[in-house]
């Protein structure tokens, strides 16, 4: 079961994938396919959504964007192919073996700042080794003999369209306020202190709401275990 942190990173990058589609077509025609473009913006949309502190006042967009253009970039730096360092297989195969004790232990995967906790390294690195690690699958061969074209599964329309009319029933369910609050912060872009001032409340007391209401949500929208 995901964890309300992991739940509301997980709103945050998908309320915000725009970003990265926005930042990918600023570096088309260079060279390197749209896929890959928009792939290492993905991972630069996850550490921004990891590190982001919305104390700080500032929207997620002007936080993430530099981050998103920095991984593209880096896509560039190496040449349109993922060249992986010693450093970053070693924590890959540390984080391999740290993820196997907490699943046992938890009975359940670590999130990303789980990992950095436990092996005292930033968020950033741990994203880093788990995608530059990820197995590279082939678009044009199957196992046998190396020839045809090989499927890759993705997410039904039918079960996003689902987990669509879920989230909204969920969310009007809300009070008006509480309703609010998550509308302002996921759909508005708004910082807490920003949300806060429009609702008359505390950066603080938004906070701590805005935890117990995606910890309804995710009540919710997940099954029990």
């Amino acid at each position: 079961m995901q964890t309300t942190g992991n739940l509301q990173r997980n709103f945050v990058v998908a309320d915000n994938l725009g970003l990265v589609h926005s930042c990918a077509h600023k570096f088309t025609g260079r060279g390197i396919e749209y896929d890959d473009l928009f792939q290492a913006g993905c991972i630069g949309i996850i550490k921004a959504a990891e590190a982001f502190d919305p104390c700080r006042g500032i929207k997620f967009s002007t936080y993430a964007v530099p981050v998103i253009l920095g991984e593209i970039k880096r896509l560039f730096r190496d040449g349109g192919t993922v060249k992986i360092s010693r450093s970053i297989k070693e924590l890959s195969g540390k984080i391999n073996r740290t993820r196997e004790t907490f699943a046992l232990k938890n009975d359940r995967e670590p999130t990303i700042s789980e990992l950095a906790e436990l092996l005292s390294v930033s968020s950033e690195d741990i994203a880093e080794a788990v995608s530059a690690c990820s197995p590279v699958i082939s678009l044009t061969s199957d196992e046998e003999s190396g020839n045809g074209q090989l499927d890759i599964p993705v997410p039904s329309p039918e079960d996003e369209l689902s987990d669509s009319i879920s989230l909204r029933q969920s969310l009007a369910l809300l009070s008006e306020n509480d309703r609010l609050l998550i509308t302002l912060r996921y759909f508005g872009g708004k910082t807490q202190s920003q949300t806060a001032k429009q609702l008359g409340m505390t950066q603080v007391q938004v906070s701590r709401k805005e935890k117990k209401i995606l910890e309804q949500l995710k009540n919710d929208l997940l099954p029990a275990r």
